[in-house]
């Protein structure tokens, strides 16, 4: 089993398709990745020798954060923009949408499900 900046990799997923079980890592990444280390990116992860394992682990740690690294940089700038009080901060912090997308109907991801209006139905009713 592969285990590269902390993550296990799925062993019977293809090179290409593993990498991106590691957080910063999409599918133009991991096949750049796989380029680079002269590695064929339709083979197993299973079937990586230990030196190809140790080459993909070298190219991560020259490009930079991925993992820990990177999850504590995106919250360390979320932060920064809430103590800022930049409007996107705001948008955080209220779990809006932050990039200018309508609220009035969809953003259910952000806003999370629904809340039941139950008093305002029921006098809804009443009055006709």
């Amino acid at each position: 089993m592969a285990r590269l900046a902390g993550v296990d990799l799925p062993v019977k997923k293809r090179t290409e398709i593993g990498l991106t079980y590691i957080y910063g890592i999409g599918r133009t990444r991991a096949k750049s990745l796989c380029y680079r280390a002269g590695i064929n990116p339709d083979k197993k992860i299973a079937d990586l020798t230990e030196d190809e394992v140790n080459r993909i682990r070298t190219i991560l740690e020259e490009e930079g954060s991925v993992e820990g690294d990177l999850r504590k940089e995106v919250s360390m700038n979320i932060k920064r923009l809430i103590e800022m009080g930049a409007y996107r901060g705001l948008r955080h912090r209220r779990g809006l949408p932050v990039r200018g997308q309508r609220t009035h109907t969809n953003a259910r991801t952000r806003k999370g499900p629904r809340r039941a209006t139950v008093a305002g139905k029921k006098k809804a009713t009443a009055k006709t």
